[in-house]
């Protein structure tokens, strides 16, 4: 998986639950979930709008991209 999100890091941060989020975002509480679980598969700029600003971040504080080295491998034989 490339993308690592790391959303429940900022919610530790701002001693906030994965519920609150949901209700001060307007974002469904299984969205909420699978964003912080990283089972998600898109996500639409607004939501990450949202939750930069209630959790006073950038979106590279939500997530990362992670190289998969398998591919690397691959592209270089």
């Amino acid at each position: 998986m490339p993308m690592k999100f790391k959303v429940k890091v900022q919610l530790a941060i701002n001693n906030m639950t994965q519920k609150q989020l949901a209700e001060v975002t307007g974002i469904r509480p299984p969205t909420v979930s699978a964003i912080c679980t990283g089972a998600v598969k898109q996500i639409p700029v607004s939501a990450l709008e949202r939750i930069c600003d209630k959790l006073n971040c950038q979106p590279g504080d939500l997530m990362e991209y992670v190289p998969d080295t398998q591919d690397y491998n691959k592209e270089g034989e």
